[in-house]
């Protein structure tokens, strides 16, 4: 019981984390491409990542570990913060930020196909009815966003699925910190390459906003709100704790009225009411 619970304060840290993402995103893209910033967020953190590493001493992973981090890398290091930054092109953060409520059902389909988890039936109907209330959320509020930037996100939330079911499992053995360390350090040669092809021609343009979007990403986004992100997943089950995210739009939703400026519609209240029972349920069932 205990080891559930410190899993889902964990998840729920990671959440609150991760929540500034898209909004800290959408900052950045006025300043930097979107390759240049998925390029150099990857490359920051990597350079923490092996630093901490090297810190701690750790032991370098096993050979039969790195299909598993280039699945992470793939999915939360390069293909999730790409497409969100290509999707910020065409929508706002406060549109994107509610496609985030479907990541926790992709993410519980992963955890059963790559982590063997079985939840129960009921928690089906809870993750269910949590996503749709999200998914109808997101057309209600973004009728007029673009199909371009919509696709964007679904294909994002996909991969992310992906990436967070791999990394939870492979957590349980590596820990963590470190299965998101190793999985930077191992996306690191082409990040730099990429980041160095894609660099601004003129640095004396870029406003402090942007600069401060590229720093949080690059240190909360991709390292620090995965510690307390996969040790939540590892700890308290794939399925489960992944159903914090449902309320990741409400918190993102709230970032990008009080800091962006954005609208943010009156139904955010009622979904995020019924968000709460569904991810309770959703822990009750697990």
């Amino acid at each position: 019981m205990r080891r559930s619970t410190a899993g889902w304060g964990s998840g729920l840290l990671g959440v609150i984390i991760f929540s500034g993402s898209l909004p800290a995103t959408r900052v950045a893209v006025g300043g930097f491409t979107p390759l240049f910033l998925t390029a150099a967020r990857a490359v920051i953190a990597a350079a923490l990542a092996a630093a901490l590493l090297a810190l701690l001493r750790q032991s370098r992973p096993a050979r039969r570990d790195l299909p598993s981090l280039a699945i992470v890398a793939l999915g939360v290091v390069a293909g999730f913060p790409l497409l969100t930054a290509l999707a910020l092109q065409h929508i706002t953060s406060a549109q994107s930020v509610v496609f985030i409520g479907l990541l926790p059902l992709a993410t519980a389909l992963f955890g059963v196909l790559r982590g063997r988890e079985r939840p129960r039936p009921v928690f089906w109907l809870f993750a269910t009815v949590g996503s749709l209330t999200v998914a109808g959320f997101a057309l209600w509020q973004g009728g007029g966003a673009s199909l371009t930037g919509n696709l964007l996100m679904v294909l994002a939330i996909l991969l992310c699925g992906l990436g967070y079911a791999e990394g939870a499992s492979l957590s349980r053995r590596l820990g963590g910190w470190q299965v998101i360390s190793w999985a930077l350090v191992l996306a690191l040669p082409v990040m730099a390459v990429a980041a160095l092809a894609t660099m601004p021609d003129d640095w004396t343009g870029i406003a402090v906003p942007a600069w401060a979007g590229l720093g949080y990403v690059s240190v909360f986004s991709m390292l620090v709100g995965f510690v307390f992100w996969y040790r939540g997943l590892a700890l308290g089950g794939i399925a489960g704790v992944g159903q914090l995210q449902l309320l990741q739009p409400a918190f993102g939703l709230l970032l990008a009225g009080l800091l962006l400026r954005e609208p943010v519609a009156w139904t955010m209240i009622a979904a995020t009411g019924l968000v709460v029972l569904c991810v309770a349920g959703a822990k009750r069932f697990a």
